[in-house]
């Protein structure tokens, strides 16, 4: 932990750790050079059976030589775009891509036809790399289809084609030098507040980024197992970028199912895991029916939205291991702050710990945009080598999110403590205003989750005619439970003010979420306005 003592909701960067001018390709040549022998990667499979695997050595000889292929195909500073699941194809054209000066577009997997054709066009890919289909959804009948209307795609690979993937090998071609702000990625925002845009990412804030989230987990030369999304930075930069420098052996699942995890975690010791909070939620319930021995798990880090501290205290109990907050966002490469190991339980529940080094953080009045007193709600902002580049193709918008003075506006709302610890309160376009009272959906589905008869929950606010707006809390109950609108109306009133607990109850099976598992609150929103749901009060 900073021992530090703030005066106001601003932290100032921490120097004592350095940002070094890496690249993503430099830092696997980097981590071969150290233990060429050493396993890198591991593929688990759809089932979870475990397959191919590299030493840092072959990674390296394999990205290389695909990289040369590539420049064959494209010219430094084009894009390629990647629409695939987990994979080590996937990982070996993250690599590949960076060594060969080119920028990658991620792609989600789920896309449907309209949905990959913006992503296509608006990011100007020259090539798409696939696989033929995931999960029912027909990827390379799609692609075809979309191609057609897409004059500047030139190419379509399917990733495990090898013959087609590296063709044009030649050995004695030279790859280009790359700076590390050179543009790395263009990754599109989740989506949680509508239609994605492309965030340009460099290979100064991917690399130094993921190194520094790794070394507050402390698993250097571990294995970890990587089920986030590869799309998303949270896969392809934090776990893959951050176990490269740190020498851990990644073993990449396909699919994320949490009994196949747990039987990874239990047979190859696994030490650390990083899941959005739904998929921590299915950890605990597979572990609830069938038993597995994670003794081996020393670190379990959850983020991407606010992480219940009921969800925080289950998951120490049921595994025994230390527990890790993160919160960030695609534009900051993607993490701000972090827990550390050693946080008390408060804090590891009840903040998203404190900034990482070398990164800026302030809490601002959204109206005036000035710095709040300490413990005061406010926009959180960030400044620092993590920001992105830019929006693609977008300038409107990244200047209404990076300011004149190099703040990025992330849409959140929380509050700073004198120590620096972040705590989240919802996002500035979710927070309700109830008869002219702010409230905020993450103190209240705080309180709710606390109920045994619940699993999950996101709670928003819907136009009411009398209040302006109305608290709407939409569950997921735990197994066995049914709802009890009564208990749970108890069970708030108990433990917060009358105004903020929720005045209609909606049970449902499963959310609206984004591709890396975010809960889109603005689909429930409009889903309940357009009558999908009959409300219990």
């Amino acid at each position: 932990m900073y021992k530090i003592r703030l005066t106001e909701s601003y932290f100032p960067a921490q120097q004592e750790e350095a940002i070094l001018p890496t690249t993503v390709g430099g830092v696997l040549g980097s981590s071969a050079s150290r233990t060429p022998d050493a396993l890198a990667l591991i593929e688990a499979d759809i089932k979870g059976a475990l397959g191919r695997r590299w030493t840092y050595r072959e990674l390296l000889a394999d990205a290389e030589r695909l990289a040369r292929a590539l420049l064959s195909r494209f010219q430094p500073g084009e894009r390629i775009a990647i629409w695939a699941p987990n994979a080590p194809e996937w990982v070996l054209i993250e690599f590949a891509a960076a060594l060969a000066g080119l920028t990658l577009v991620t792609v989600n997997p789920a896309y449907r036809p309209r949905e990959l054709k913006y992503v296509l066009e608006q990011s100007r890919s020259a090539g798409l790399f696939l696989v033929d289909s995931f999960r029912g959804n027909p990827m390379a009948a799609i692609a075809a289809e979309v191609a057609a209307g897409t004059p500047g795609l030139r190419e379509i690979t399917d990733i495990e084609d090898h013959a087609a993937l590296f063709a044009g090998d030649a050995p004695g071609r030279a790859l280009p030098e790359v700076s590390p702000l050179d543009a790395v990625q263009v990754q599109y925002t989740s989506g949680t507040t509508g239609f994605p845009k492309g965030a340009v990412l460099n290979h100064l804030g991917l690399t130094n980024n993921s190194r520094l989230g790794f070394a507050r987990m402390q698993v250097s030369g571990a294995t970890v197992l990587n089920f986030m999304p590869m799309f998303h930075t949270a896969g392809c930069a934090v776990m893959t970028l951050g176990a490269v420098q740190t020498g851990c052996c990644m073993i990449i699942a396909r699919l994320f199912d949490p009994d196949r995890m747990l039987s990874i975690i239990e047979s190859e010791r696994v030490v650390g895991i990083f899941g959005v909070p739904t998929m921590q939620i299915g950890l605990l319930e597979a572990q609830a029916r069938s038993p597995r021995d994670c003794s081996s798990l020393r670190i379990a880090v959850s983020g991407g939205s606010m992480v219940p501290p009921e969800l925080v205290r289950r998951v120490k109990a049921t595994f025994g291991c230390d527990f890790e907050t993160v919160y960030g966002q695609t534009e900051t490469s993607p993490l701000l702050t972090q827990s550390w190991h050693d946080d008390t339980i408060d804090d590891i529940c009840n903040t998203v710990g404190q900034p990482l080094p070398q990164t800026e953080i302030s809490i601002r009045d959204p109206a005036t945009n000035q710095v709040q007193p300490i413990g005061a709600i406010g926009e959180i902002c960030a400044r620092g080598y993590c920001l992105m580049n830019e929006y693609n193709d977008n300038p409107e918008a990244t200047a209404a999110t990076i300011d004149s003075e190099g703040w990025l506006h992330t849409g959140d709302l929380g509050t700073m403590d004198e120590r620096g610890f972040v705590r989240v309160t919802g996002r500035v376009k979710e927070m309700i205003i109830r008869g002219g009272e702010n409230l905020f959906p993450a103190e209240i589905e705080n309180i709710v989750l606390e109920h045994p008869d619940v699993a999950e929950t996101a709670v928003v606010g819907v136009p009411d005619d009398k209040w302006g707006e109305v608290v709407v809390c939409f569950i997921r109950l735990a197994p066995g439970a049914r709802l009890d609108t009564g208990a749970l109306i108890a069970h708030c009133r108990e433990r917060m003010s009358p105004q903020k607990t929720p005045s209609r109850w909606i049970e449902v099976a499963d959310w609206p979420l984004t591709g890396s598992g975010k809960i889109q609150k603005f689909v429930l929103r409009d889903r309940y306005v357009e009558g999908a749901f009959t409300p219990r009060d």
